[in-house]
C-alpha cells in the first residue's frame, strides 16, 4: 500500500511539469495532493529565482510547503520531515495521494531515514567569525579545518562550498559535536516509491538551466532582489539569500557587475545540479526516467500510475 509517492530530479528536468500531469491522470480516482521538497521554495517574497509554481498551477492542483516562512527565518531537514509527516497524514486522511516533489535530496534522505536530530539554530556571531575567517584565509583552508573535526562531512563537500563548509563548522562550534553526528543510526525501513528525472545526456540539461536563468533574468530577477535587499531585514549571509541565484545576483547589485550574473549564475546552478545527481545516485532502489527523452513526462505518468496501483483492486 502506497503512502505517499516521490518524484525527484535536478533543477530544471521537468519535475513540474511531470508533477501536474500525475495529478491530471489520477484526478477522478485518486486526487494528488504536491508536496514540495524544495528549501528555497519555503520563503515567502522570492517567486522568481526559485521558479515557484505559477498561481494557476497552484490552483490546480494543492499544494504544500510553498511560502510559509520570511526569509529572515530558518528552516531545516528536521522542520521539514516533522511538516512533512504531519501533511502526509493530513493529506491520506482525506483519501488523497501525497506526492512529494523537488531536489532538495537532504530532506528526501531525512524522510526516508526517519528524521535528523534538530540541529542548532543558526547564530549570527559565530556565522561573522566564519565569514572573516574565510576572508582571511579562504575557504579551502576551513574545508581542510573541518576535515579534522569532521571528516565524513568534510568529504562530501567542495574546498569552494561556503554555504555548507560554513554550517558544518557553525554547528560544531556552537554544539561541540560534528555535523554528521545528527544523523542518527535508524532501523532500515522500506524506501518510499522514487521516480527519478535524470538526463542521460549532461548537455540537454546544461542548456535547460541556461534557457531557465535567462527566462528568470527576462522575468525581472534583479529587481526581485532588489527588492528584499531595500526591506532592511535581510543580509547576504541568510540561508534564504545564499541560494542559488539570488546570492549571485546580490553579489552582482554589491559589486555593480550585472554583465557578470548570467554566466555567474548558470555556473552556480550546474553546480547544484551536478550535487543533486550525487544524491540520487546514493538512492540506489529509485525509478529512473530519462528527462531529456522526447516522452519523458508520459514514462512518469505510467510509471506513477503503477506505482499507486491506479485502476486496480489494489489502490492505496
Amino acid at each position: 500500500m502506497v503512502e505517499y509517492l516521490c518524484l525527484a530530479g535536478p533543477t530544471a528536468s521537468g519535475k513540474t511539469a511531470a508533477a501536474l500531469a500525475i495529478a491530471q491522470a489520477l484526478r477522478s480516482e485518486r486526487p494528488v495532493e504536491i508536496i514540495s521538497v524544495d528549501s528555497a521554495l519555503v520563503y515567502r517574497g522570492m517567486d522568481i529565482g526559485t521558479a515557484k509554481p505559477s498561481a494557476d498551477e497552484r490552483a490546480a492542483v494543492p499544494h504544500h510547503l510553498i511560502d510559509v516562512i520570511e526569509p529572515t527565518q530558518a528552516y531545516s531537514a528536521a522542520q521539514f520531515v516533522a511538516d512533512a509527516t504531519r501533511l502526509i497524514a493530513q493529506i491520506r486522511a482525506r483519501g488523497h495521494l501525497p506526492l512529494l516533489v523537488g531536489g532538495t535530496m537532504l530532506y528526501f534522505k531525512a524522510l526516508f531515514d526517519g528524521g535528523l536530530d534538530e540541529m542548532p539554530a543558526s547564530q549570527p556571531a559565530v556565522r561573522d567569525a566564519l565569514d572573516r575567517e574565510a576572508a582571511q584565509r579562504g575557504w579551502p583552508a576551513l574545508h581542510a579545518q573541518l576535515a579534522q573535526i569532521d571528516p565524513a562531512t568534510a568529504a562530501r563537500l567542495a574546498p569552494g562550498d561556503a554555504q555548507r563548509i560554513q554550517r558544518a563548522l557553525e554547528v560544531w562550534r556552537i554544539s561541540g559535536r560534528p555535523l554528521s553526528s545528527f544523523h542518527r543510526e535508524k532501523p532500515k525501513r522500506t524506501p518510499a516509491p522514487l521516480i527519478s528525472l535524470e538526463p542521460q545526456d549532461r548537455a540537454w540539461l546544461h542548456e535547460r538551466i541556461a534557457q531557465r536563468f535567462d527566462a528568470m533574468l527576462a522575468a525581472g530577477l534583479v529587481d526581485e532582489v532588489r527588492r528584499l535587499r531595500e526591506r532592511g531585514d535581510l543580509h547576504a549571509g541568510l540561508p534564504a539569500m545564499r541560494c542559488v541565484g539570488y546570492r549571485q545576483a546580490w553579489e552582482a547589485l554589491d559589486t555593480g557587475e550585472l554583465g557578470a550574473l548570467r554566466d555567474k549564475g548558470i555556473a552556480a546552478t550546474r553546480q547544484l545540479a551536478k550535487r543533486q545527481l550525487t544524491w540520487l545516485r546514493g538512492m540506489a532502489w529509485r525509478d529512473v526516467v530519462a528527462c531529456d527523452d522526447g516522452d519523458a513526462t508520459a514514462q512518469v505518468v505510467a510509471r506513477a500510475l503503477r506505482l499507486v496501483g491506479a485502476g486496480s483492486a489494489g489502490t492505496a
